[in-house]
This record gives C-alpha cells, structure tokens and sequence, in this order.
C-alpha cells in the first residue's frame, strides 16, 4: 500500500515577453522547479517574444512537495543567461480545482531574497528556573542552501530571535551542507508571548551579507509542541510583487494526481470487470462496465484514462481485445463513414495511446534519419506565394534575385525529395512495425469493412487506419519532432515551416488524397502529382501491414513495455570513477558510450568496441545530482552502488544539458526502483582535497548530508506497466461518475419506456446496464471501505507524532 503523487505539467506558450537582444527580440526558454529539483527545460524558442513550446511533462514525485516553479529566461550565447520573471504556484493553489489549473499567469520579478532552497534542522526546548523561561535552540544543521558565492557555494551562519533577544551561530566557509551543532539559550523577557525566528544568511566579507531562508514558529507552537526535525526554509513574508504584465506571460496547465495505491488484491474485482467486458460477446457490448465507464467520462478525462485502460490491458495481455471492444462500438453508432474516428473519443484517444507506448521506437527508426536531415541542412522551400521571400534564396542564381516560379521549382524538388524519404521509408517498414500494432490495424481494418462493406466505402477501411498512423502518429510528430523526443531543440522558424509543408504532405498521403484541390491552399498543387503516386502505394502497405498472423499474447511483453533486456537509453556521457584520495582529477573525465537496459548499466569507448564494463542495476542504492562545485563541472550525476562486501562506490557521469541530464536520472530511478536498501541520504558534493565538497566533512564514510530524491521521476512511453496504479485510476473516474450510476440503478421501472424510445435501448440492454451499474457499485463500495481504512491507519501514525530529527 502506497501514497503516489504526480504532476502533470504543459508549458504551453508565453505573450509579450519582454526583449532582451539589442535585435528588439528574446530567445526565450522556460525552467520548471518542483521546490528545489530542477526537473525539465523546455527548448529555447529563438528570435520569439510569444514563444510556443507546448512542452508536456509528467512528473512523479512525494507527496509533501510545496511549490512548482517556472522561471523564464533569455539565452546567452556569451555570457550568463537573462532572467525575464518568474510564476510560483503552490501546491495549495494547484489542489484548489480538482481540474487543475489551465489559464495565462502573469510573470513576477525575481527577487533574489526571495529565491531560498533548502532544510534547517532545529530542536527546541521550552525550560523554566528560577530566573524564569528559558528557549533552549539547538541549531544542528542545514542541507541543499542557496548559493550565493561565484564559487557555487555560501559562508552560512543562523541568526535566532525570541522576543527582543537574538544569538548567532558561527559561520562555516565554502558550503551548503554546514553542521553547526550549537545550542543557543535565549531568555524569555517582560511582555506578550513571542514567536521564534529562525534566519540563515550567507557572510560577505565585502558588502552585505545575503539572505539563505528562514523560519518562524508562533508562541503556541513552541508551548505545545516544541519544533524538533528538519524545517523548509521560506522567504521573508512579502506581497508577492504584481508586475501588471509587463513582463509577459505563460500559459500553464498543471495538474496535481495524489492517490492511494491499494494492495493488488483489493482492485482485482474492479479489473475482473473490465476484462469480462472485452471479454464477452458483442452483443453486450452496450450493456457492459466498461461502456458504462465510457459513458461517465468526461473529454477532457479521456486521454488520461485512455492512457491507464491500454496500460491495464497490456499488462494482461489483451490490448488487442480492448481496442477491438472500442472499435466495435464506434463503428456500430458510426452513420456516416466520413466521421468515422473523427472525434476525441475513448477509441481515439485509446488508439492514439497505444500507438505511442508500443510504437515509439518505430516512429523513432522510421523518420529520425530524414528529420535529422531536415534540421541539418537547413534548405529554404516555401510554395505559398503570399509567403515566399526570394531575397533569401539570392544564392541560387547569379542574374540575381530568383523568381517565383523558380522558387517553386527548387522549392518542389526539395519537397519532393524530402518527401520521397519519408514515403520510401514508412513502405519499406512493414517488418519493423510492432506486431501488436499490426494486429490492431488487423482488428480495425476487419470491423470497419463489416460495417461499411459498400463498393463506395471501398477506402473506408484504409482511411480508419491511415487516419490514425498517418494523421495521429507521423504527421504531429513530423511537424514537432521536439514533442516525440525527434529532436533536442524545437525548429527555427524556417525549419519549422519546412516541417509544416512536409507534414501537409503526410496529411494528405494519409488521407488518401481526398481532399487534395479543396479549402484555401490551392497553392499546394505543384505537389499533387507526387501526392497521388504516393496513394497508390500506401494502400499496398496497409494491405501488407494488416496481414499478419499471431497471437497478441506473444505480441507485447506481459508485465513491461520494455523487456528488462532492452536498451531503455544509450548515448555518449562523460565517465568519472571513483579515485583514491591524491590522484590528478584533471583529466579524470573520460567520453564514453553508455546503455541502460533493466539489467545492467554498461560502458564502452564507443558503440562499436568490444569491450564493455558493466554495473548491475540491482547494485544501484542512489543516483542523485552533483553539485558543479564539485568538479566545477555543470550537469554532473552520480550513481552510487554496493558491491558484494557492502562497501559503496560512486561514478560520476556528466551530461551535455539539464534536460539530457533529467531524462538519465529518470531512467536510472526506475530501472532501479524495486531494489532493497536505497540510501535515504547521500553527498551532493565529492571527496576531494580529503574532505567533501559540500559539508566538510573528512571522513569519506561520512554519512550522506543531503535527501536522495528516488521518487522524483518523469513520465514516458517506456514507463513500465504499474496495473494497481492503472486501476486506481480507473476508480478515481468512477467515483466522478458514482451519482450517474445510481440513477442509472435506481431509475423507476415505469421509466423503461421513455428510456427505450430516448436511447433505442430495448428492456433486456436497460437491465443488464442496471445490473453492470450495480456491480461496479458494489465494487466503488468495497474500495471505499479500503481507503477508509488507510485513512485511519494513516492518521493513527500522524498522532503519534515525529520520533525525532
């Protein structure tokens, strides 16, 4: 039984930014901060003061959380990047709706005594003798500060208030891990009880001294429970300072999930029935849990259950059968075969998902080389006249400036050969699709010609499933490689237009060229040639796709998306090990290729050597940050692991960015997630000069001076499958839908024959809709119970209270 949270965050676009280039324009990107962990950056929009990323990330993380930060900045090429502003949100304000937030947030000014990390540890004491009361502060330590030194560290020293009286800790040099271990006394003077404060502030030997965070206890807190543990710091209370708008703003949508992940055995009642509803024959289709489900859901709920459902039925190994279920019913309330598939429902949303977990390393081997291309090369096309900028291509013709019509023929060939690749390379990979997406094409292509089996619906069976592998599947990703993990960066402008063009195309191929002379883009006709002759062959590839034999069983791994001994990452990182104190560290960090399956971290000079050394997953007990200090190195993680005899040891890896860096931690957490004996603590620095870069500490078995951080990971297709997670969710829409079910119970019988004349449903499909509601009733009951009685249990250890720091 566990607690789960997860955020899902989309930084949609930014308005009015801004400019911070001498060119009137920014170079905007966003950095998103769950408290004090960096966990994604989106891609630098160039040249761009209403920059678009629409960047999604799902983040897994503990529950006692407190903020969500987005800091927007411009990039320098030379020099430090620009801070444009900044939008807090608490995790108070993101709970205040349950469906989340979803609007446009002015940003704020940064203030730098405002930007406080980290923890106090304190233990309090309330005497009395005969002089009177007595506050008795034992300030032990503090972990993750702020820097505030060019040396990416801080001289920290504790400043404590009672009343009019305050005492001073010493200040510790160089670090953001001190251990003061000091007990200030403060008696208590005449007048009204006082609160305690707490403030954490870095020593300049020139200037001011900074502000680190603090912390401040009111006079009933310290009367009835005396403050004893670690405390988040906070910033001076202020105002938050409004900037009107001048400094731009975000669209946001961020959304809190915090479930109670139950034992397996309490949600299997709830799984028996939505098996038993893909399960049984057709014609209880109507009847059945899982259409009530459907029936309760919301639009904007679907993609999120329509991603947990596919997940629930790999796990057991019936994707297949679900998809068919959703299809079936589709196709049967589907009059007009030209909306077919056409909306966001749950077989939409439901196929777009499975697409996505099964196929992305297929999208990934299909179009990566030709995009890649695209981006490299860089080449200038535009057909649209309105559009066209002939200056830019001067160097095409030495009689100067082209004219259109040449601009639209080196435009066309550079289209088409683009084009050629990406049509060459979806015909030519039949082989390489995943045979569990070939079997769903099977499924699908078989009920749609049932359905629709007129000689003038002939293309309607290619159309269902073209419309979801090309206009779901290759044409988004083409024209956002960043959103399908195709590219690092989002395009330049130019680059961005060529990908739109392309993906037009795709489009239209997809489509099968109905539409081609239509709707305002008649410009496009250059094209129509090649689009026609690619129509021809994509219904030879969809007939070769669809014919395939198999079980899906054998299709899709049973329990993961990925087998354990399938690469999940692999790349170039720069390799530290760990080295006896006195070795030169200059040339310590080496390149190196290095993969991660779900059993083995391995390294090796380069993709092609021999060679490997390999570390086992199972010995994996953390795998945190490192600070740049340590190695005065940027983008620096460390794995530590466990060998044989117990002993620990730590390898250091660094990544080219923020974001390669997020993606690698991730990984490694959940690759290593179900191992025993993780760390609860480890150094953020490195033992170097006979003592720990963060907390001074000289022993190098000094124990760990920061929280690990093993539950903060980002969400990804390669997720592996986690059924009691997938079915909590599905209780969770339920329980949204709970009243509807009841009426759907409790409906008087006299109502039947309204009902039947309103829905078309005859008495048999009303009763066993009544009994499939009543069922999952029971079953919403059950889990209730269950919840319940987690609530207690969890409320009985809170009364207990906290057994010490």
């Amino acid at each position: 039984m566990a607690k789960t949270s997860s955020l899902n965050v989309r930084v949609v676009e930014g308005r009015a930014l801004p400019a911070k280039d001498v060119s009137g324009s920014s170079d905007p990107y966003c950095l998103v901060k769950v408290d004090d962990e960096v966990v994604a950056r989106t891609a630098t929009v160039w040249k761009s003061l209403g920059p678009f990323w629409g960047e999604e990330y799902t983040v897994h993380l503990p529950l006692d959380f407190h903020q969500l930060a987005f800091y927007v900045l411009d990039e320098d090429t030379v020099g430090h990047d620009d801070v444009i502003g900044k939008i807090l949100l608490s995790k108070e304000a993101i709970t205040a709706d349950p469906r989340g937030i979803d609007s446009w947030i002015n940003l704020s000014r940064v203030d730098p005594d405002a930007e406080v990390q980290g923890e106090i540890c304190l233990s309090v004491q309330m005497l009395e003798d005969g002089r009177g009361r007595c506050l008795r502060c034992h300030v032990l330590q503090a972990r993750d500060l702020a820097p505030r030194d060019i040396s990416g560290t801080s001289d920290p020293f504790a400043r404590v208030f009672w009343g009019s009286q305050s005492l001073e800790t010493s200040t510790i040099k160089k670090t953001r891990f001190p251990h003061w271990d000091e007990v200030l006394e403060l008696r208590e003077m005449p007048g009204a009880p006082s609160p305690l404060r707490v403030e954490l502030w870095d020593w300049d030997m020139v200037g001011k001294n900074d502000f680190l965070g603090m912390v401040e206890f009111s006079p009933k807190t310290l009367q009835q429970k005396p403050p004893n543990g670690w405390f988040r710091l906070l910033p001076f209370p202020r105002a938050e300072e409004d900037s009107g708008g001048s400094l731009g703003a975000l669209r946001l949508k961020v959304r809190l999930i915090e479930d109670c992940v139950l034992p397996s055995q309490c949600y299997q009642p709830l799984v028996e029935l939505l098996m038993e509803s893909v399960l049984g024959p057709a014609e209880e289709d109507t009847a059945s849990p899982l259409a009530l489900l459907e029936e309760l859901t919301l639009g904007d709920c679907r993609q999120d259950l329509a991603t947990k459902l596919v997940k629930l039925f790999l796990g057991r190994g019936l994707a297949g059968r679900f998809l068919d279920y959703l299809t079936r019913r589709e196709v049967a309330r589907t009059m007009d075969p030209n909306t077919l598939f056409r909306s966001n429902s749950l077989a939409s949303k439901s196929m777009e998902q499975f697409m996505k977990l099964v196929g992305m390393p297929y999208l990934h081997e299909v179009l990566k080389p030709v995009i890649s291309r695209v981006f490299e090369e860089k080449k200038y096309m535009e057909l649209d006249p309105s559009k066209m900028d002939l200056g830019r291509t001067r160097r095409i013709s030495f009689k100067g400036s082209p004219s259109e019509e040449q601009m639209r023929e080196t435009s066309l060939g550079l289209l088409t050969g683009y084009l050629g690749l990406i049509v060459d390379a979806i015909m030519g990979s039949v082989g390489r699709c995943p045979p569990a997406m070939r079997l769903a094409f099977k499924q699908l292509h078989r009920r749609v010609e049932e359905r629709f089996p007129q000689a003038e619906h002939q293309d309607v069976k290619y159309l269902a499933i073209s419309g979801f592998l090309f206009l779901r599947f290759f044409a988004p990703a083409i024209l956002t490689p960043k959103l399908f993990d195709l590219r690092d960066q989002h395009a330049d402008p130019q680059t961005s237009r060529s990908l739109l063009l392309l993906a037009k195309a795709v489009q239209s191929i997809g489509n099968l060229g109905q539409q081609l002379g239509q709707g305002k883009e008649l410009w496009m006709a250059p094209l129509h040639p090649f689009l026609l002759q690619s129509v021809s062959r994509v219904r030879d590839f969809l007939d070769r796709l669809v014919d395939v034999d198999g079980d899906e069983g054998a299709a899709v791994p049973a329990r993961a998306l990925v087998p354990p001994s399938a690469i999940v990452r692999e790349g170039y990182l720069l390799k530290r090990k760990e080295e006896p104190a006195g070795l030169a560290t200059r040339f310590a960090f080496k390149k190196r290729y290095v993969w991660l399956s779900g059993e083995t971290l391995s390294f090796s000079k380069s993709p092609e050597w021999q060679t490997r050394h390999s570390i086992p997953v199972s010995h994996i007990r953390a795998v945190e940050r490192v600070d740049e200090g340590a190695f005065q190195l940027p983008h620096v993680m460390q794995v530590v692991t466990q060998d044989g005899a117990g002993a620990l040891h730590t390898t250091y890896l660094q990544c080219k960015n923020v974001n390669e860096l997020n993606q690698w931690l991730s990984a490694l957490r959940k690759a290593s997630a179900p191992n025993p004996d993780k760390l609860a603590a480890c150094h953020p620095g490195a033992f170097r000069s006979a003592r720990w870069t963060c907390c001074l500490q000289a022993e190098r078995s000094a124990a760990g001076c920061s929280r690990t951080h093993s539950a903060v990971t980002l969400g990804d297709w390669s997720d592996p499958l986690d059924p009691d997670a997938e079915a909590q969710t599905v209780y969770r829409q339920l329980l949204l839908g709970r009243d509807q079910l009841r009426l759907k119970l409790l409906e008087d019988s006299n109502m039947d024959t309204t009902l039947e004349a309103d829905t078309g449903a005859c008495p048999e499909v009303l009763a066993r809709q009544r009994a499939a509601a009543a069922r999952l009733l029971e079953v919403l009951a059950d889990l209730d119970h269950a919840h319940e009685e987690f609530q207690q249990q969890e409320r009985r250890k809170a009364a207990l209270g906290p057994l010490g720091p």
